[in-house]
């Protein structure tokens, strides 16, 4: 066990799906794993081990931000030998071509989070990026499914609110396609530990047009995204 998760060892398959929201993992697990068993409710942050088409699969809640994922992150690839993580969350669009319920997958994550500068002692703008095996997995996932992966960069903040909208623009006009708050993390850590990791998020909102997906639609629009994702770390 650990301070935040208390699983035994071998309760978390090598595969872990990563929403923010405990109770999306919840809904995760319910839905798409079979035989799903919770293995952790510390600070009611749920995480579960079940099968997809035969193969173990875990799901764990993180919460919001790079602090809180990078917490969790952490104990499940030092503590408990996890070697596939995969985000599965929402993103706000700045891209023109990027529209509301679009999943997008990340090549690469910027940030304005100072924890990489402090990791590297201040000297380097470290790059996390996905491992590619695991993109390349998702891609073809998605293709089978006939869903339109779009593949780029995404933008991990530590700001949910912001007041300076002219940065998102400059973002967007770089190529970056969303933005969200923990995929720099994720990947850095999956680098540190010589694991793979991707970061999947389906559009919820569009921040430079205005517009949002209703509340009541959120979760039923994720499901494309968790499929990518389950055939993903299970395609070998």
């Amino acid at each position: 066990m650990t301070a935040h998760i208390s699983a035994e060892p071998g309760d978390i398959a090598e595969s872990v799906l990563l929403p923010g929201d405990p109770l999306r993992a919840k809904w995760i697990a319910e839905r798409f794993l079979t035989d799903a068993a919770c293995y952790t409710e510390v600070r009611n942050m749920y995480g579960y081990t079940g099968t997809y088409k035969g193969r173990r699969v875990s799901v764990q809640g993180t919460g919001m931000g790079q602090p809180s994922a990078s917490i969790y992150v952490h104990e499940l690839l030092d503590v408990y030998g996890v070697k596939t993580v995969v985000r599965v969350g929402s993103a706000g669009a700045i891209h023109d071509d990027i529209e509301l319920r679009d999943v997008v997958a990340g090549i690469g994550a910027s940030t304005n989070s100072s924890m990489n500068r402090i990791r590297f002692d201040g000297v380097v703008d470290y790059a996390p990026v996905a491992d590619f095996g695991l993109l390349r997995a998702s891609v073809d996932a998605a293709a089978a499914r006939g869903i339109d992966l779009r593949v780029g960069q995404l933008y991990s903040s530590d700001t949910f609110y912001t007041d300076a909208p002219e940065v998102e623009a400059k973002l967007a006009d770089y190529g970056i396609l969303a933005i969200e708050m923990e995929a720099a993390a994720i990947y850095t850590l999956a680098a540190k530990f010589k694991a793979r990791a991707l970061a999947l998020c389906t559009i919820s909102d569009h921040i430079l047009k205005g517009t949002e997906l209703p509340a009541a639609d959120r979760q039923e629009s994720f499901s494309e995204m968790v499929e990518i994702a389950l055939d993903a770390v299970t395609a070998e």
